[in-house]
């Protein structure tokens, strides 16, 4: 097959692990050529739609456009959407021709597991600022009733889930109907099909949010399967509840194109690497973030700080491969996050060898939207 368009080195999405590949590519001194496929020349910084439905952000302040950083790096943008590999992944197949490449870097992202039957009755807000949007309006346009908040998982694999923002969204919507002063028009519900929701952020990070859902009315329905959600209700093996607003986050998986590719996978469907980031039995090929099935604790956490740990690691290996050696650097298994609810934030940290966890305090919310203005700083 004749390739359309060829760049040496080619990364595969245009989110938090593409965008830390880039920067560290560069500051690992590469001057080689770099083409970003993506649909979008644009970052949405996600982490920051916890702060739509109450106002605190807004879709303006959460969209940067990446033409000056493409230009400062040197970035070519292929503006397209991935629909498959072949040879070896030396060529990129895309709604906008095919790209081939000399080395590649997988960091497209992860999708949803949407097979829940009646699924459509559910916003899935970390889909991104449209679903955002979504709850403020819906919210906005209650006058009472039962908003029903949780997640779910990959059943095939435990770290394939994200439930960290569902907290957010559940303790900032408590907030925000409070400050409101609609909170005894509502009630809210939380619903996991596990006795211990969140495990992977540790037991003492669990039992403080559990304990903190009962000091502030929200009640919870507990360690059943999710069976079906419908226009008004959640239904689980454990019984029913009646919803006017449901929020649900499903287990992950990798993307679609997968299927037209030889990569191989892990068995919760994400491409499976090894603890340098490399792509078992493809040359120059690897993989980043929420795309990636990687070696290490079962918590090993899908957020961006983990990409970012990746995106590092993968730079340098390449590079080293590149230069005809083997680049040996891992990454941390590192989870950090800050369980925000509009003015007051929960700093949990965990890796290996510990594990903390803080009561919530203003400091820490002004502490994430700190780091959201310097992040975004180096895209902008």
């Amino acid at each position: 097959m004749t390739a359309a368009t060829h760049a040496p080195i080619v990364v595969l999405g245009t989110g938090f692990g593409a965008l830390s590949t880039v920067r560290a590519l560069r500051a690992g001194g590469c001057t080689d050529p770099i083409t970003m496929i993506g649909p979008r020349a644009e970052l949405h910084y996600l982490p920051g739609t916890i702060w739509i439905p109450s106002g605190l952000r807004t879709r303006a302040d959460l969209v940067v456009p990446l033409g000056n950083f493409f230009q400062r790096m040197n970035v070519q943008h292929h503006q397209a959407s991935v629909t498959g590999l072949s040879d070896d992944g030396r060529v990129v197949h895309t709604t906008a021709g095919d790209v081939a490449n000399h080395a590649l870097v997988i960091a497209s992202g992860a999708r949803f597991i949407r097979k829940l039957p009646g699924i459509e009755h559910a916003v899935v807000p970390c889909e991104g600022i449209d679903a955002a949007e979504r709850v403020r309006d819906r919210l906005r346009a209650m006058d009472g009733g039962t908003i029903a908040i949780g997640f779910g998982a990959n059943p095939h694999e435990p770290s394939a889930v994200r439930g960290g923002p569902m907290f957010e969204f559940l303790f900032g919507i408590e907030r925000q109907l409070r400050r409101e002063g609609r909170r005894e028009q509502c009630k809210l519900v939380f619903f996991n099909p596990s006795p211990k929701p969140g495990i992977r952020l540790g037991e003492k990070t669990v039992a403080q949010l559990l304990a903190r859902m009962q000091r502030q009315g929200i009640e919870t329905h507990l360690g059943h399967k999710m069976l079906r959600f419908e226009a008004d209700k959640v239904v689980t093996e454990g019984g029913e509840f009646a919803a006017d607003l449901i929020l649900f986050m499903p287990g992950l998986t990798g993307p679609a194109w997968l299927d037209q590719s030889t990569l191989p996978r892990s068995p919760g469907g994400m491409v499976a690497a090894d603890a340098q980031c490399r792509v078992a039995g493809f040359e120059r090929v690897y993989v980043v973030g929420d795309s990636g099935s990687f070696p290490g604790p079962d918590w090993m956490p899908k957020q961006a700080h983990m990409a970012d740990l990746q995106a590092e690691a993968a730079a340098h290996n390449l590079l080293a491969e590149l230069a005809g050696g083997r680049g040996e650097r891992g990454f941390k298994v590192e989870l950090v996050c800050i369980i925000d609810a509009i003015d007051q934030g929960t700093l949990v940290y965990r890796t290996e060898q510990q594990q903390i966890v803080l009561p919530p305090n203003r400091l820490m919310h002004w502490a994430k939207r700190s780091f959201e203005r310097r992040y975004l700083r180096h895209y902008q």
